[in-house]
């Protein structure tokens, strides 16, 4: 599934189609970097991830990403665990629609999905969590200068046998000319934190 994931975003990057979108912002790009989650509610987590998104029609876009962690180790009543690896991948559709030449408001509607490994702890073993969802968010992005644009998200998710959360996700990309740049960002939920960053090839 990872390597179908990759093999996609990687066609999407380098679908030859052009969106009507503010001046020197492109939905057509890839991304990998270093991903981390910390937080309150679950264990703190790193590893990396990969993005990317294609541009389908003068307004609409395609997007999807894979994100690879692990926990770090922890006890337990049984004894030590090292660590549980713990992925998530969405898939999903976007409209942006162009509000002046600098900004666009941006909509996203998508599917997403988040396992965990089983652990032993001895001679029990504790099964993983395999869990489908569905988030949606809107709000805008822009390019400010020729080498910044940031991006500001408001939005929903629900996992099954879990309770919908409401979160924030906010991001900037620092460009060294019109293919690569730096992509940074950061999610709010529930009292947890995760992070991403790492270099973006667009389109």
């Amino acid at each position: 599934m990872k390597r179908s994931l990759i093999a996609a975003l990687t066609l999407l990057a380098a679908a030859p189609f052009a969106a009507s979108a503010a001046d020197g912002v492109s939905y057509t790009y890839v991304e990998a970097g270093y991903a981390a989650t910390n937080g309150d509610n679950s264990l703190d987590s790193d590893g990396w991830a990969i993005n990317g998104s294609a541009a389908i029609a003068p307004n609409f876009h395609l997007y999807g990403g894979y994100s690879g962690q692990k926990t770090d180790d922890f006890d337990t009543g049984l004894g030590r665990v090292n660590g549980i690896d713990v992925d998530q991948w969405n898939v999903g559709v976007g409209y942006n629609h162009e509000l002046n030449s600098q900004l666009d408001l941006l909509t996203r509607v998508g599917y997403q999905k988040a396992e965990t490994d089983s652990f032993n702890v001895g001679a029990v073993n504790f099964g993983g969590t395999d869990a489908d969802g569905w988030n949606v968010e809107a709000g805008v992005r822009g390019a400010f200068t020729p080498n910044f644009e940031g991006y500001a998200l408001a939005g929903y998710e629900d996992y099954e046998h879990a309770d919908g959360e409401f979160y924030g996700r906010l991001g900037a990309q620092v460009k060294f000319n019109q293919t690569w740049g730096v992509n940074g960002e950061v999610k709010f939920v529930d009292g947890n934190t995760s992070y991403f960053v790492g270099p973006r090839m667009s389109f």
